[in-house]
């Protein structure tokens, strides 16, 4: 099992030898390194937690915590079916184990879209703008039921939009700078910059 902490940087693209463009996104993922391991007799349950990006100053609990590993300031934790016996507590991690053209899977939290209405939420079409359509145009429309008198639950309505978990599959490592522990991922990964990526790959 694969697993890193990464950081959004910025969209780019990455041309192929025959000159097709390729679109990525651009992952800053410095080193890291198994903080804890939790097995099912122990915990109930089985996961990894790894720590990454150093932090300057640490409480002590904190400093308790990562006994013997670099200051982190992330620390994420990855359940898991089975833990690989070479995922040990201290166990550094790094682009390295990723390989070129290898599918990931990548989770980050959305961007926050504040309260939405219906048309930029759920791409309602808008109204008529005709006359007698006065403050109309982007309304949702009744919602009522006739027979029950009440409305019912489901239906689409503005509300609260982003800032949500979301987790892409079958992502494809394009490129990876060793140098720079840069990950160049095809496609758009989800939140903003400098937003916290959890990548996993098999």
């Amino acid at each position: 099992m694969k697993l890193l902490i990464g950081k959004k940087l910025e969209m780019s693209q990455k041309f192929k030898e025959d000159g097709t463009v390729v679109p990525v996104t651009l992952v800053l993922a410095p080193a890291a390194h198994v903080v804890r391991v939790k097995t099912k007799e122990n915990d109930g349950y089985v996961s990894v937690q790894i720590g990454s990006f150093i932090k300057k100053k640490l409480n002590k609990p904190e400093k308790g915590h990562l006994k013997d590993l670099p200051s982190y300031g992330t620390l994420r934790e990855y359940r898991l079916e089975d833990v690989d016996g070479n995922l040990g507590k201290g166990k550094e991690l790094n682009v390295e184990q990723f390989q070129v053209g290898e599918k990931v899977e990548v989770t980050g939290t959305s961007k926050g879209r504040g309260f939405q209405g219906v048309v930029k939420r759920h791409g309602f079409k808008c109204g008529p703008r005709s006359h007698g359509h006065k403050d109309q145009q982007r309304m949702g429309g009744s919602v009522g039921a006739q027979g029950v008198g009440k409305v019912l639950k489901g239906y689409r309505m503005p509300g609260h939009m982003g800032n949500d978990r979301v987790t892409v599959k079958n992502l494809e490592i394009v490129e990876i700078d060793k140098e720079k522990n840069i990950l160049a991922i095809k496609g758009a990964l989800p939140g903003a910059r400098n937003s916290l990526l959890y990548i996993q790959g098999k």
